[in-house]
């Protein structure tokens, strides 16, 4: 038998591929989510991950289980807001991705509860599988996120931006209006790490045989932003990231978008509705999105 906390250890380490970051995930320590493991592992006679210095990998009886945790844990969700549904406040539990600027997911939340006094939100912000895998599981109501072609969930498009290159704004090439990848050679560079195309850009710059050297790399966008501002190095942005000290260059051959969504949770069973969600899906697609805004 297990317990639903070790559920919670499992997918955490599913979901961060990592035991220190999914400690951290769960607010235990290391040695704590670790030992949940090992329990879940000798209730079930099965071991679930594989582990090496850098990676974990689940195994074969671990990918079985993963579907299962999953839904165990979406019924669970469910149960528990039928039961508090009358007690408690109307929550909508609103997953947002972690590159979408703060300052525009601050702007949402602030003017949807100006009209909705009695709503309170709950925030989660993680990565692009990180939130559909909320979804799926019921553990969030509502998701914004990237939309990808290849993606079966109905979706609702926000908006559509490009990726730029930021620079200080006193940089030798900030009044061009356009650049070519050449001319960075050499320059100094920050690495979003959290981005979605960070392959892409990768490859972009190795194909033109320019190779520019490392300064910095984050995951946290608004840090990487300040520190182009503070002269460190340039990087690639979606356009939406405006700040003081920055300029946004267009870049020769790099014509690559994103576009933002609002994804929904999973059907409730019985054809239950959620008119929380309605009310932020309306609210949502009305509001004044994108890089101007």
């Amino acid at each position: 038998m297990f317990e639903l906390y070790q559920l919670r250890y499992f997918l955490a380490v599913v979901e961060t591929g990592s035991f220190t970051r999914a400690a951290e995930r769960v607010h235990v320590t290391q040695p704590t989510l670790s030992a949940g493991i090992a329990k879940l592992e000798a209730g079930l006679a099965v071991r679930l991950f594989d582990r090496s210095n850098r990676r974990v990998f689940l195994t074969a009886p671990g990918v079985r289980f993963l579907e299962r945790a999953r839904v165990i844990l979406a019924q669970c969700s469910l149960a528990e807001n039928d039961l508090h549904q009358a007690q408690e406040p109307d929550v909508l539990r609103l997953g947002v991705l972690q590159t979408v600027p703060a300052a525009m997911t601050g702007r949402l939340v602030r003017e949807f509860c100006a009209r909705h006094h009695q709503v309170v939100i709950e925030l989660f912000e993680g990565t692009e599988q990180a939130l559909t895998n909320r979804l799926d599981e019921g553990r969030i109501d509502v998701a914004i996120t990237v939309l990808r072609g290849d993606r079966s969930r109905p979706a609702t498009r926000l908006f559509e931006e490009r990726y730029v290159m930021a620079v200080p704004a006193a940089h030798r090439l900030a009044e061009k209006p356009r650049i070519r990848v050449s001319e960075l050679a050499r320059e100094p560079i920050i690495v979003r790490s959290r981005c979605e195309i960070l392959s892409e850009t990768s490859r972009f710059f190795t194909d033109a045989n320019v190779r520019p050297r490392l300064v910095y790399r984050t995951e946290q966008d608004e840090r990487a932003l300040a520190m182009v501002a503070a002269g460190l190095g340039h990087t690639t942005m979606p356009e939406s990231y405006r700040a003081p000290g920055i300029a946004q260059l267009d870049m020769e051959g790099f014509d690559f978008t994103r576009t933002i969504a609002l994804m929904r949770e999973p059907a409730r069973p019985e054809g239950q509705k959620n008119d929380l969600v309605d009310r932020f899906h309306d609210f949502a697609v009305s509001h004044n999105w994108g890089p101007g805004a």
